[in-house]
This record gives structure tokens, sequence and C-alpha cells, in this order.
């Protein structure tokens, strides 16, 4: 099973270099297709994968803004050698993010299937 956990580690690495870079075809390569992206931190949000890359696409990446990298896997948990969960912690200051990621293996390669996530605001 450790190599699944390395193999987790690379998507969810591909998820925190993309978000940083702003680089859509990184956050593809780490999310389903049908992922949906779920949040009651203000309202509650349910984002289809592409509506979230948009937003991504159209604002200044935290790179270009000259922001430091705040990226941390906390844990991941795998059911199988299909199926895991990782809590990560990541930011674009002043907001701070801690996702919960469901992850599945199709075809050898593992994606995020769902991302729900929690917002604070740091001053």
């Amino acid at each position: 099973m450790t190599k699944y956990f390395s193999e987790i580690s690379d998507t969810i690495q591909n998820y925190f270099d993309g978000l940083y870079e702003g680089n859509i075809e990184k956050l593809k390569s780490a999310f389903h297709e049908e992922c949906h992206l779920f949040s009651s931190s203000d309202d509650f949000s349910n984002w289809s994968r592409d509506k979230w890359l948009q937003i991504v696409e159209n604002r200044d990446s935290p790179e270009k803004l000259g922001l430091d990298r705040h990226d941390k896997i906390v844990f991941v948990d795998l059911a199988d050698e299909n199926t895991a969960l990782a809590k990560i912690q990541l930011a674009i200051p002043p907001r701070y993010f801690t996702d919960y990621l469901s992850l599945i293996r199709i075809n050898g390669n593992w994606k995020i299937i769902s991302k729900t996530y929690k917002t604070e605001i740091h001053n």
C-alpha cells in the first residue's frame, strides 16, 4: 500500500502546484472531470470542476502575486487500493483552506472525485 501513498501524494502535489501557479492543466490532471467541490464556509456551494477551473483561470495566481506557499498533507487514509481520503491544508492569503479530498484510482491513476472545504480569513 506504500506505493499508493506516493501516487496519491503526486496527485495532491499536482493540485498544490496547479493552484499556486494558476496552471489549469495541472489541476485538470488532479481532478476527475465529474468532480464537485462543496463548501458551507459562507453560503452552501456546489461547484463543478469546470466552474471552479474558470474561477481559478480568471484570477491572479498566488505565484504571480508573490505569495508564500502553505501546502500541507495532514493525512491520507486508504480504504483499499482504489479508494482514499486525504485531509490537506493550503492558502491563498488571507484565505486559508482545509480540504477533505475523496480520491479514486481509475486505470491506475488517482483522481480527486470530491472536494469538501472550509475557508478561514486571517488578517
